[in-house]
């Protein structure tokens, strides 16, 4: 789609950001900051996975985690694990498979989980989200009655699938993150919904609320557009929606996601294409939302969480992004006006691939390796 033809699709679809210049003056550029002199807390290791890649927690504290090549485990909080069966076949290879799991709103009255994936066929490969009744005996367990509930079509080919799930304060709909499988140009076609950050109802149909509930089809189910590869969606306190994505050279994002809106991508960024070609920033297109922080070199942000808890009350309220080349995770803190900084960066060593925030207030985070630890983090 040529630039001329993504203006008249905005044009036609009315999409525009709001206020985008305050936006791009208010937004912040972490760069590559000096690792904090003191990590406040112990990290003990409590289980090991093959390339584990999401954590959710069941209401009884224990938790599912996901492993990329296709595998699901139950875990004790002492690092017990049940491998769950029943699982969907992946297409697994690259930054593609099995990819987050989450546990339904009302789960104490159902026990209901969903399941991303990037799902093998003709054709290629897609992202697929399913939904299945977690049966647990005894030391077994399996999923029962496994539905997809949505899936992107066509298939095709590329890795940044996207593919994490968050579900509305209320309970009532789902989030859903679909990355652009590394064709740019798609994040701004209304038509494809590779690029997008999804609203759906909890069986997957169309609410009809959406921005374009009225237009049908994908544009139906899009609550925002012009994403490349977002690997973190959560709510805060406030019910506002966040986004993490990774940029191309440069530009790692961290968003507010707003109904409706255009972030940008191929069009803008705060980076440059691998192969030294300049994209126009986000502050020479003031229609697109510019990202409240961004990182140029990058940390590869995957996983987001926010900090309720009260092991570490200085923490309440701050966000937690994991980093998959800055191996290691930050801490962002935010202002009473609305902006956002990086406060605090630690170097791990070990790519972290998800952060999780238990119900007793301990951290979570899981290492994107073969035989990548489990890690909890109380304070010291």
């Amino acid at each position: 789609m040529t630039r001329r033809a993504v203006a008249v699709v905005l044009a036609i679809l009315g999409i525009a950001g709001s206020g985008p210049v305050a936006w791009a003056a208010a937004s912040v550029n972490a760069g590559r900051n000096a690792p904090s002199a003191t990590t406040p807390f112990t990290a003990t290791t409590v289980a090991r996975f093959d390339t584990p890649w999401a954590i959710a927690f069941l209401p009884d504290r224990r938790m599912l985690i996901t492993e990329k090549p296709g595998r699901l485990f139950l875990v004790t909080p002492q690092g017990d694990k049940t491998e769950i069966s029943g699982v969907p076949k992946v297409a697994y290879g690259g930054q593609n498979g099995l990819l987050d799991v989450a546990v339904a709103p009302d789960f104490a009255r159902k026990p209901v989980i969903y399941l991303t994936y990037v799902e093998p066929g003709a054709g290629g490969s897609s992202l697929a989200l399913a939904r299945a009744e977690l049966s647990l005996t005894g030391k077994t367990g399996e999923l029962k009655g496994l539905d997809v509930i949505w899936r992107q079509m066509p298939k095709g080919s590329g890795g940044q699938p996207g593919g994490i799930i968050a579900f509305s304060p209320d309970g009532r709909h789902l989030f859903l993150t679909s990355g652009d499988r590394m064709r740019p140009s798609t994040a701004q076609d209304p038509d494809q919904a590779l690029g997008k950050v999804l609203r759906l109802n909890l069986d997957g149909s169309t609410p009809p609320d959406n921005p374009w509930a009225k237009q049908g089809g994908i544009k139906a189910q899009i609550w925002t557009l012009g994403h490349r590869n977002p690997y973190g969606l959560a709510f805060d306190a406030k019910g506002r929606l966040w986004l993490d994505e990774m940029g191309p050279k440069g530009g790692d994002e961290l968003n507010l996601l707003k109904p409706g809106r255009n972030y940008g991508w191929p069009i803008v960024s705060n980076g440059d294409n691998y192969n030294g070609t300049p994209i126009p920033r986000h502050d020479t297109r003031p229609e697109f939302e510019a990202p409240l922080v961004y990182w140029t070199p990058v940390i590869a942000p995957a996983g987001l969480a926010f900090y309720q808890g009260d092991l570490f009350p200085q923490w309440k309220g701050s966000a937690f992004i994991g980093g998959l080349v800055e191996k290691g995770f930050v801490r962002i803190s935010f202002d009473t006006d609305g902006g956002a900084r990086e406060a605090d960066r630690w170097v791990l060593g070990h790519r972290i691939r998800d952060v999780a925030v238990a119900p007793d207030g301990a951290l979570w985070l899981i290492e994107d390796e073969s035989n990548g630890r489990l890690l909890r983090l109380t304070p010291k």
